[in-house]
């Protein structure tokens, strides 16, 4: 597989992610639903916590990309949505981190929204891998 960023401007690479990716070679694509900090058996999990429930959040996407033989290195589209566009910000390390380790800064898109399916929910992550 070959991914070659797209960034008309630089300010977004900058922030940790492309304007697009152009993807040749790939062979299989993997849609995520949308993943949230919810446990194995589907509970939601660190009600009030961004911090705890990001990283759940990136737990729980990362065991559906590993269940598919993938990896945070092959997303290339990530949405995120969250009911608190300011307190994300300040945990958005968690998030830069991770992808940032993992070499890869996918297309993104951020949405503030008045509420995820669960009340309890402040962030929701939605990717799209290739390999």
């Amino acid at each position: 597989m070959e991914r070659t960023a797209v960034n008309p401007w630089p300010w977004s690479a900058e922030l940790g992610y492309h304007q697009g990716e152009v993807v040749s070679g790939h062979t299989r694509t993997l849609y995520c639903a949308g993943q949230a900090a919810m446990s194995a058996d589907g509970k939601p999990q660190h009600a009030g916590d961004m911090a705890a429930q990001l990283a759940l959040t990136l737990d729980n996407l990362e065991a559906v990309l590993s269940e598919a033989g993938m990896s945070l290195g092959n997303l290339v589209r990530l949405n995120v949505y969250t009911t608190d566009v300011d307190l994300l910000f300040q945990h958005y390390g968690v998030l830069a981190a991770r992808l940032g380790a993992a070499g890869v800064a996918p297309a993104s898109t951020m949405l503030g929204v008045s509420r995820l399916a669960i009340p309890d929910l402040l962030v929701e992550l939605e990717g799209t891998a290739v390999g």
